[in-house]
């Protein structure tokens, strides 16, 4: 069994195989947000603590944290994000960036052990973002493209993340704390984007033994009702192995089809969690009264 486990000071996390799924809230984002992206610019970050307490209080066991905006001091805006949510938050953080400096950044101030999002098969990068991660214990997301982009043919994909896997291990980093990104394309461009990934997900479990993640949103990008797109794809890349993705667990749908996956696949034990988050509450009141309820 292949246990990530990240923390914050104060809460660890585990990402595994036939454990439950763990949702990665991806608010903390302001590309495409340009509201949020010209506050963060100016030095407001009011938002960004209201989309941590928001997603944490929604269901999100991790919040990826990005400060990627162009022309702006990326490296001081992701530390200051950073120390912000762990004010407001106790769970633990992916510290999201391209950029190296920024990525030390936010490492810096970090209390616990983080996700690091992300390494590339790119000679550059590995030789960069590698030896960060090794120096500083974390867990990386490995991202399946490489100099060439990304590929279509998803036995290409598979080999990079191998070869990312391979390259992490002469670092010293496990194949634990590697959690490999198959890249999900948009299913209204890519017909064949989901079947891909589903089959992807499979190999990296199986063969390579890592635990996998994915940017859930960018299945459905251009279609309408896109939230049930998403979470069936949810449902069905949990059902083929997928162990976590970067998400907005805000969505009714796309929270509820993460939790009935968990329930069908055996990993959320007894129902537990399924129970306590759909119980209705006038019949709990009800039975611990003693009384039932009267039929309208």
């Amino acid at each position: 069994m292949t246990d990530t486990v990240v923390s914050s000071a104060t809460k660890e996390v585990v990402i595994g195989f036939d454990r439950p799924f763990v949702m990665i809230g991806e608010r903390i984002n302001p590309t495409g947000r340009r509201l949020l992206a010209a506050e963060m610019r100016d030095g407001d970050f009011s938002r960004v603590e209201a989309d941590a307490l928001a997603q944490t209080t929604a269901g999100a066991q991790m919040l990826d944290v990005n400060a990627g905006i162009p022309l702006a001091d990326e490296p001081a805006l992701l530390a200051r994000a950073v120390k912000l949510v762990q004010s407001v938050t106790d769970v633990p953080l992916s510290i999201d960036s391209s950029i190296i400096e920024a990525l030390e950044a936010g490492i810096a101030v970090y209390e616990g052990k983080p996700l690091i999002n992300s390494v590339t098969g790119e000679e550059e990068v590995l030789e960069r973002v590698l030896p960060l991660v090794a120096r500083h214990g974390a867990a990386v997301v490995a991202i399946s493209n490489d100099e060439t982009g990304i590929s279509e043919d998803p036995d290409v994909r598979f080999e990079v993340a191998r070869k990312i896997v391979n390259r992490a291990a002469d670092h010293g980093i496990p194949a634990c704390d590697v959690v490999v990104d198959p890249l999900v394309m948009p299913i209204g461009a890519m017909g064949t984007a989901g079947r891909q990934v589903f089959q992807l997900v499979r190999r990296l479990r199986t063969e390579l033994g890592v635990n996998t993640t994915c940017g859930a949103s960018n299945v459905s990008f251009g279609l309408p009702a896109r939230h049930m797109i998403t979470g069936t794809f949810l449902s069905m890349a949990i059902g083929a192995g997928l162990t976590s993705a970067i998400m907005n667990p805000m969505h009714p749908e796309v929270k509820n089809a993460v939790m009935a996956a968990d329930v069908l696949s055996g990993n959320d034990r007894d129902c537990a969690m399924w129970i306590a988050e759909h119980r209705d509450p006038d019949a709990v009141g009800m039975r611990r009264r003693g009384g039932r309820r009267r039929s309208a």
